[in-house]
This record gives structure tokens, C-alpha cells and sequence, in this order.
């Protein structure tokens, strides 16, 4: 299994970005995928989900309205569209297997989200 995770930057608060995260080596078409995010320092945290046909989409209640979780079947890639970022969105995104819970132990390098005030 290999996911590997781009789309890093540095924006100012209210500025947007688009995070991809392409995986190989799983049944991807099938499994729902979630993306995460660490900030320095403490644990990962859990930030949205979706199930492998995009039936059903779920997110954090901190970023409901401002992120956009999508997948591509073909390409074998997740996607995260994050609008109005805050300097609280600031963190490595790694993106997973999984619906909420990781499926995989191991995970990708992550991508640095910095949002300046």
C-alpha cells in the first residue's frame, strides 16, 4: 500500500487550497478513504470521509462548509478543497483507508498546510 500525498502550501487565513493523495497497492475503487490532519506536536486527528462509490461524505464539525472531500475511481486519487482556511487548519494532511478509523497502520509523508494570520 502506497498513498502518497500532495498539494502543500502556505496561504493566508481565508485563502484556499486543494490537497490530492494518490494510493496504489489497494482496491481503491471500493474502499472509503478519509483524510487526517497532526498539528505539532499532538496527535492525529480525523478531518473527513468518504465511502468508496461518494454515497456517503462526512466531516469534522470545524471544517463543514469550508472543506470538500471528492474521489476520482480512475485516477486513484482522494481529494481535499479547503476554502476559508483558518490558522487552526494549519498541520500535515496524510490521507488513509477507511471510513473515520484508519484502515492502514503505515501512512504517507503527509503534505504542510500553513495558514498565516
Amino acid at each position: 500500500v502506497q498513498l502518497v500525498e500532495s498539494g502543500r502550501g502556505l496561504v493566508q487565513s481565508g485563502g484556499s487550497l486543494s490537497l490530492s493523495c494518490e494510493a496504489s497497492g489497494i482496491a481503491f475503487s471500493t474502499s472509503a478513504k478519509s483524510w487526517y490532519r497532526q498539528y505539532p506536536g499532538k496527535g492525529r486527528e480525523w478531518v473527513a470521509s468518504i465511502t468508496g462509490s461518494s454515497s456517503s461524505i462526512y466531516y469534522r464539525d470545524s471544517v463543514k462548509g469550508s472543506f470538500t472531500i471528492s474521489r476520482d475511481n480512475v485516477k486513484n486519487t482522494l481529494y481535499l478543497q479547503m476554502r476559508r482556511l483558518k490558522p487552526d487548519d494549519t498541520g500535515v494532511y496524510y490521507c488513509n483507508a477507511g471510513y473515520v478509523s484508519p484502515e492502514f497502520d503505515s501512512w504517507g509523508q503527509g503534505t504542510q498546510v500553513t495558514v498565516s494570520s
